[in-house]
């Protein structure tokens, strides 16, 4: 009796494993390290993750022991200190990170680097990333340039894989110059339902809309004329715009106060098309001060199967006071009966397990 009472009971084990890690939620932050930005996708059956390296972490095992190689060029534009703050010559690179179920996360290292992009030499901030013809297509800013005239801005890159390695498209920025004083960074590709690509960006309070080409590698006019057309939202828009669309509702956010500071945060308005009009409607994610400060520059992704949704965005650690120690989080994102979007809660605890069926 005691033998096959054994026998039983280790033949639940791997059962009640399996349903308790069902069960488990991930913890926040999701990845170790200093990471911002986040943009969360479903490409090749996982969930992707393509975030900004922010500063360096000293844990083993996270970016030490690699020396960048730049070219003479790069070089040169690393050399203008009169243009660069210190903190963004360590930019040179993305990592990403892959998971099955939101809470198992894998991390793909340097799946993007200057050593690919002649033109980039520090600043390689907010990766977008998007499944286009059988093409995996990375959007990222680079230089954070400051006026026109100087080499910068947007670029693209191309891989076979979500993993990488990307390489630069286009040897060149896809937007290189200032239009209507949005600065080129922070930049979010976005699929319409009839197959129409978009791509909304900018920093210093304005922001652009473009259409892209059909193979991703150029912006065309819309049907107006106007190329860089400008939808600011709202006097209080900053910086990291992102679409998303519901039940015909296009969902224009992004990311108000100062980057470095306790208050940023996440705001919203609705409309009836790509380009607008927008009407605000009010703050979804700001800082809790039991739980973190700095909460912004997100993303958000309908989860398969129904109108669940979940938020990545960063945030500061509490009692942290270094404006580039951000850390990776995701929580629940809810709609109310109107259509609104409920405030965001912080919590330490993360979202709630979504697997997702492997595809080749």
């Amino acid at each position: 009796m005691n033998t096959f009472r054994g026998r039983f009971k280790r033949s639940l084990l791997p059962l009640l494993l399996s349903a308790a890690a069902a069960c488990a939620h991930a913890a926040n932050p999701i990845v170790p390290g200093w990471y911002a930005d986040p943009e969360i996708r479903i490409l090749k059956g996982q969930y992707w993750i393509f975030p900004t390296y922010s500063a360096k972490d000293d844990t083993p095992g996270q970016q030490l022991g690699f020396t960048p190689i730049f070219t003479a060029e790069q070089q040169r534009m690393r050399a203008r200190s009169d243009l660069i703050w210190a903190p963004f010559l360590a930019q040179t690179f993305l990592d990403t990170f892959s998971s099955p179920d939101l809470v198992h996360w894998t991390k793909h290292p340097r799946v993007l680097d200057v050593k690919d992009v002649a033109w980039a030499a520090y600043a390689v901030w907010a990766p977008s990333a998007i499944e286009h013809q059988g093409k995996y297509y990375l959007f990222f800013g680079a230089n954070d340039i400051k006026a026109n005239g100087q080499l910068g801005g947007i670029g693209v890159a191309v891989s076979d894989k979500p993993e990488g390695p990307f390489r630069d498209a286009l040897g060149k920025p896809l937007i290189g110059a200032i239009h209507n004083g949005a600065q080129p960074i922070d930049q979010m590709a976005f699929k319409d339902d009839d197959g129409q690509l978009y791509m909304y960006y900018g920093g210093w309070k304005h922001l652009n809309v473009v259409k892209l080409a059909p193979d991703l590698k150029s912006v065309v006019p819309f049907k107006d004329g106007q190329t860089y057309k400008e939808i600011t939202p709202d006097k209080e828009y900053v910086e990291g715009p992102f679409m998303a669309k519901r039940k015909g509702i296009y969902y224009l956010m992004w990311s108000e106060g100062e980057w470095t500071g306790a208050d940023y945060s996440v705001a919203y308005a609705m409309g009836s098309s790509p380009s607008g009009p927008f009407k605000r409607i009010g703050k979804i994610l700001q800082q809790d001060a039991a739980v973190a400060t700095g909460a912004g520059h997100h993303s958000v992704l309908q989860l398969p199967g129904g109108d669940e949704w979940v938020i990545a965005y960063h945030r500061h650690p509490l009692g942290d006071k270094d404006g580039n120690h951000r850390q990776l989080a995701i929580e629940k994102l809810e709609f109310n009966l109107d259509g609104t979007i409920k405030p965001v809660k912080l919590t330490t605890q993360g979202a709630a397990p979504h697997p997702l069926a492997a595809t080749p």
